[in-house]
């Protein structure tokens, strides 16, 4: 396997602990339509990191890691993802 390979399979396998961690916190929000709020979902698994070279300037932590992962995900359909107002929330996708 090469590196690239590897290097994908790790990240497959992040988006599915990702899907299964959004699974897992879906019943906690029954009463939002079992949407799983991005910042919930974000602060719980610590995946908001530094994204620029040490002498770059970004203020903070940001959640591109998240994002990168859901994406995965959405693109293969396996979850769903509204935007309201400046919030995000994901599920599971309902079939």
């Amino acid at each position: 396997m090469t590196r690239k390979d590897k290097i994908h399979k790790l990240l497959n396998d992040a988006s599915n602990e990702l899907l299964g961690f959004i699974k897992d916190s879906e019943f906690m929000f029954k009463d939002q339509n079992h949407w799983v709020p991005a910042v919930e979902i974000k602060d719980n698994l610590d995946l908001n990191f530094v994204a620029v070279p040490r002498k770059g300037t970004q203020y903070g932590k940001k959640g591109w890691v998240f994002a990168t992962l859901a994406r995965m995900l959405a693109d293969k359909s396996l979850i769903e993802y509204p935007k309201i107002g400046s919030r995000a929330f994901y599920r599971s996708a309902r079939k």
